[in-house]
């Protein structure tokens, strides 16, 4: 369950960057042909497309960091991970309530009680 669980994050990255690629297409490829570089801090649509498309290797690597903590069996690692993804799912959750973050509030309690060892 719990390497199913930190999987779910790792590939909730990769559909990060994919949806972020097909919702932003214009606003990132505007950014590109002007030449990339700082060509998203004065056009809202492209900031947004810069932040929702940096958050997905962010998940990538907190799925990742999840895999190789319960590969390893380091629970201390689970646990850290499981509450960092809580307090995520919280703000988010709070934020954007129609949003993907309930998913880290479904997520994160796999870690934490991985962490505390409840479950293997």
């Amino acid at each position: 369950m719990t390497l199913a669980a930190a999987w779910i994050i790792f590939i909730l990255g990769l559909g990060h960057m994919v949806v972020g690629l097909v919702m932003f297409r214009a606003p990132l490829m505007a950014a590109v042909r002007e030449g990339l570089v700082g060509k998203f801090t004065m056009n809202p649509e492209r900031r947004t497309a810069f932040w929702f498309m940096i958050f997905g290797p962010l998940l990538i690597m907190g799925g990742h960091v999840a895999i190789h903590a319960v590969n390893v069996a380091d629970a201390e690692l689970l646990k850290i991970a499981g509450f960092y993804l809580f307090a995520t799912g919280i703000a988010g959750t709070l934020a954007l309530p129609r949003s993907p973050f309930v998913v880290a509030l479904l997520v994160a309690p796999v870690f934490i009680a991985a962490g505390y060892g409840w479950i293997a």
